[in-house]
């Protein structure tokens, strides 16, 4: 992925985000395409798992806007397209969440996203921009940690 990224960094950016927005396409088109075909029966399945049950019961709740907004997120997209291939959203809804979706993930990768990734391959050849970025990592990590716990228990509590 990183001689990928790298590659990418270094075309005009509407090349690097053309690839990336079809790269996204294809992986959660395909993902969405095995929570269809097990929604099918057409592969084994067992019983989906409380994340799996909850991006669901979410997708057919508010449709494709929860399909856009996990494009946001990080580590929500695979459950999400899977979900909405499991609750058998049609295709033609589930592209109206995921073209947006896939637009705006192209668009931070390509523009943020590709300046986090030069930063960090760079910083290994200054000492101290390595030091300073391990510790913005790692104060992101835990805030982001801290408010997860906290959301939780504040679900949990109520």
């Amino acid at each position: 992925m990183s001689d990928l990224m790298a590659q990418i960094t270094s075309w005009p950016w509407a090349w690097a985000w053309a690839t990336l927005f079809a790269i996204v396409l294809l992986r959660a088109g395909a993902t969405y395409g095995i929570g269809r075909a097990v929604a099918a029966g057409l592969l084994r399945r067992g019983e989906p798992g409380p994340r799996v049950r909850r991006a669901m019961d979410r997708v057919e709740r508010w449709g494709p806007p929860v399909v856009t907004a996990s494009f946001m997120t990080v580590g929500a997209q695979t459950v999400v397209n899977a979900a909405a291939g499991l609750s058998r959203m049609t295709f033609p809804r589930y592209l109206l969440g995921l073209l947006p979706g896939a637009a705006i993930w192209a668009t931070i990768w390509s523009t943020i996203g590709a300046g986090v990734f030069l930063a960090a391959t760079r910083a290994g050849n200054d000492r101290d921009e390595a030091v300073v970025l391990a510790v913005v990592t790692v104060v992101l990590v835990v805030a982001v940690g801290v408010v997860a716990y906290r959301t939780r228990r504040d679900r949990v509590v109520t």
